[in-house]
C-alpha cells in the first residue's frame, strides 16, 4: 500500500480498522477513509504547468485512465516527441485510484521532470475484482493506446519510447502486465517496450523475510495486526496462499517468461529504500532476473518506508532523476 500515512496505531488497531475498511457478507468492502481526489485539468489557459484529461477504457468494467501532457509540449509543436510512461497506482490493490491527489501529484511531477507524456491507469480493485482482474486492466490499457486516437497520445507522445511503470501494487500490476505482453509483443505495435520500472513494487510470501520481521512497524505497510497480509487475502483468487506467482515472483524459480524480456533487450529498473519492509522481496527479485540474463538497474537508498517518495517531495525529485536517466538510456 502506498500513499498518506494511515492515522491509525498499528500496533493497537485491528487491520480491518487500520484500513478504515468494512468487509460485507458479499464479498465487497466498505471504505471509509477519505482520500483526497484531485480533478482533471485539460484546459490549456489553466496556470498548471502540466495538463491532465480522463478518458474511458472499458466503460463496461468502469475503468478509465488519465493522461499527463506537460503543457510546454503545446508551446512547441515542432519538438520531438516525448517518451511515453503507462503508470500504475498503489493501493494494496484495494485502495486509491488514478484520480487520488497522491498518485495525481506524483504522477504530474514526473511529466515536468521526465518530460513525458504519462497515461496514469484506474484499474480495478480487490475485492469485488480480484487479481488478475488488474492485470487485465493492464494489458487492455496498452492494446488501448496504441489505437486510440486522442490527440495528446497522437500529436506528442513517441509510442517507440514506451516504458511500463508502477508503485507498490502498481509496481506488481506493472511486472505481470510485462510479463503477458512480453508474449505477444508483436501485437503491440507500434507501441514499441522500452523498459520497466518497478518502484517499491508490492510483492509478498509465507515466509516472512528478516526486513519484514525488522521493520514490522513501517508506518504505512505494517505487519504486527497483519494489515499486510489481510490486503492480499482480499486481493489474490480464492484458496491460494501467498506463494502463489502473483504475489510471490520468486515461487519455482521465477516465471519463465522473463526469458523473453532479455531476449527483447527491455530493461528493468527496481527503486526502494532500505526502510521498506519489502526490501528483502525487491532484493530477490533483482537477484533472481540477473540470474535469467535480464538487464537490471536498481537503487536502494537508505532510510525512509513504504510509500516515501509519494509523500516526501525532495525523494520524489531524486527519484525522477534516477527515472529520467534510465529512460534515456534504455
Amino acid at each position: 500500500m502506498s500513499g498518506q500515512t494511515p492515522p491509525s496505531n498499528p500496533t493497537t488497531t485491528d487491520p480491518y480498522q487500520y484500513l478504515q475498511i468494512v468487509n460485507n457478507s458479499d464479498g465487497t468492502i466498505t471504505r471509509h477513509r477519505k482520500i483526497p481526489n484531485t480533478p482533471a485539468t485539460p484546459d490549456p489557459d489553466h496556470p498548471t504547468p502540466v495538463l491532465s484529461k480522463d478518458i474511458p477504457l472499458n466503460q463496461s468494467n468502469k475503468t478509465w485512465v488519465r493522461i499527463f501532457l506537460p503543457k510546454q509540449a503545446l508551446n512547441n509543436p515542432s519538438s520531438s516527441k516525448l517518451p511515453l510512461i503507462v503508470y500504475f497506482h498503489g493501493g494494496g490493490f484495494i485502495l486509491y485510484s488514478a484520480s487520488s491527489t497522491v498518485f495525481h501529484d506524483f504522477c504530474s511531477n514526473i511529466a515536468i521532470d521526465v518530460n513525458a507524456i504519462i497515461v496514469s491507469v484506474d484499474y480495478r480493485l480487490a475485492p469485488e475484482h480480484r487479481l488478475p482482474a488488474a492485470y487485465d486492466d493492464a494489458v487492455e490499457t496498452l492494446h488501448f493506446i496504441k489505437t486510440n486516437q486522442d490527440e495528446w497520445l497522437t500529436k506528442y507522445a513517441d509510442f517507440s519510447n514506451t516504458s511500463i511503470m508502477g508503485s507498490s501494487a502498481g509496481g506488481n500490476v506493472a511486472y505481470h502486465a510485462a510479463l503477458r505482453e512480453a508474449d505477444q509483443i508483436e501485437n503491440l505495435e507500434p507501441l514499441i517496450i522500452r523498459g520497466l520500472v518497478l518502484h517499491q513494487p508490492y510483492f509478498g510470501g509465507t515466509q516472512r523475510t528478516e526486513s519484514e520481521l525488522k521493520l514490522a512497524n513501517d508506518p504505512v505497510l505494517p505487519l504486527p495486526l497483519f494489515v499486510n497480509d489481510l490486503m492480499w487475502e482480499l486481493s489474490l483468487p480464492i484458496a491460494v496462499d501467498r506463494d502463489h506467482e502473483y504475489c510471490n515472483p520468486t515461487v519455482g524459480g521465477g516465471s519463465q517468461r522473463l526469458e523473453k524480456i532479455r531476449l527483447l533487450g527491455w530493461r528493468v529498473l527496481v527503486i526502494d529504500c532500505k526502510g521498506d519492509p519489502l526490501i528483502d522481496r525487491q532484493i530477490e527479485l533483482v537477484k533472481m532476473m540477473e540470474e535469467k540474463g535480464v538487464v537490471v538497474v536498481s537503487q536502494f537508498d537508505e532510510g525512509g518506508h513504504h510509500g516515501v517518495d509519494l509523500q516526501d517531495l525532495s525523494r520524489a525529485k531524486a527519484l525522477n532523476v534516477v527515472l529520467k536517466n534510465f529512460m534515456l538510456t534504455s
